[in-house]
């Protein structure tokens, strides 16, 4: 696992950003694994900003978002349809026929579910899936004791989820309760993973990610498991690790070591 420490979340997500940015570069017709949620906010307006001013272009690019609410129409204003429309596909020039969302309306979510996961696969899996990461150490809606090995599902929201997610809706009875999420399994089948984190909010769920032991408590800390997995952080988030000084010698602010 590779860890970057940035100084602050303007330059965690730049570097997050340039990491996606490059790959797109690098392969315009890459597969992305995306994320939502107040983290990916400030990361999806420097993709958007990318593409306006410097030409960073995602018009062969193939995306597949890790998550949506069960019983939400795509149109739904707390849809993740709609968070990503507004915060991301709508301002670059990517086809909106390349860009998939589990169907969270859908009459038999566990067959969406199922064919979500083919779906993936028959695109030729991930290259780069971009991650964040829930104050109880969840990645998606894999929430504590989700197995390693699972696969696209629906899931029970935890009350702390629902809790943190009731800010976009008018009041907690109306967040809900089921979400279709990609599974673990799925996520580290990924060739590269990127898991964007900051704040202090953060430190206790980055900590049981990157130095606590493998456990379906924390799902995060699956990726250990991954050969490619970069984990970007401001020092807010990374202010409960040990071995922060390692983390700082292998990649002084962040940067590449002369190996990468």
């Amino acid at each position: 696992m590779k860890v970057l420490i940035l100084p602050d979340q303007q330059a965690a997500v730049q570097r997050a950003a340039e990491i996606v940015a490059r790959t797109v570069i690098a392969k315009p017709d890459a597969v992305l694994g995306l994320a939502t949620g107040g983290t990916m906010l400030p990361l999806y307006d420097d993709l958007a900003r990318r593409h306006r001013d410097d030409g960073l272009s995602f018009a062969g690019v193939t995306t597949f978002n890790l998550d949506e609410y069960i019983g939400l129409a795509p149109d739904h204003p707390c849809s993740y349809h709609h968070y990503m429309r507004e915060t991301f596909f709508d301002r670059v020039d990517i086809d909106p026929a390349r860009t998939h969302l589990p169907q969270g309306d859908a009459p038999d979510p566990r067959a969406a579910s199922l064919e979500y996961d083919a779906l993936i696969t028959a695109a030729g899996g991930i290259d780069l899936q971009l991650l964040g990461i829930g104050q109880n150490g969840h990645i998606g809606f894999n929430e504590p004791t989700a197995s390693l090995g699972s696969r696209t599902r629906i899931k029970t929201l935890t009350t702390d989820t629902r809790r943190a997610n009731q800010r976009y809706f008018a009041s907690f009875d109306e967040t809900p309760r089921y979400a279709i999420t990609v599974g673990v399994a799925t996520i580290l089948e990924a060739r590269k993973c990127v898991l964007l984190a900051t704040g202090e909010a953060k430190a206790k769920a980055v900590f049981g990610m990157v130095e606590g032991p493998l456990s379906a408590v924390c799902p995060a800390s699956a990726l250990q498991l991954h050969p490619r997995a970069t984990v970007v952080l401001d020092e807010a988030a990374a202010s409960a690790l040990e071995l922060t000084d390692y983390y700082h010698h292998v990649h002084p602010q962040g940067g590449e070591s002369v190996f990468d």
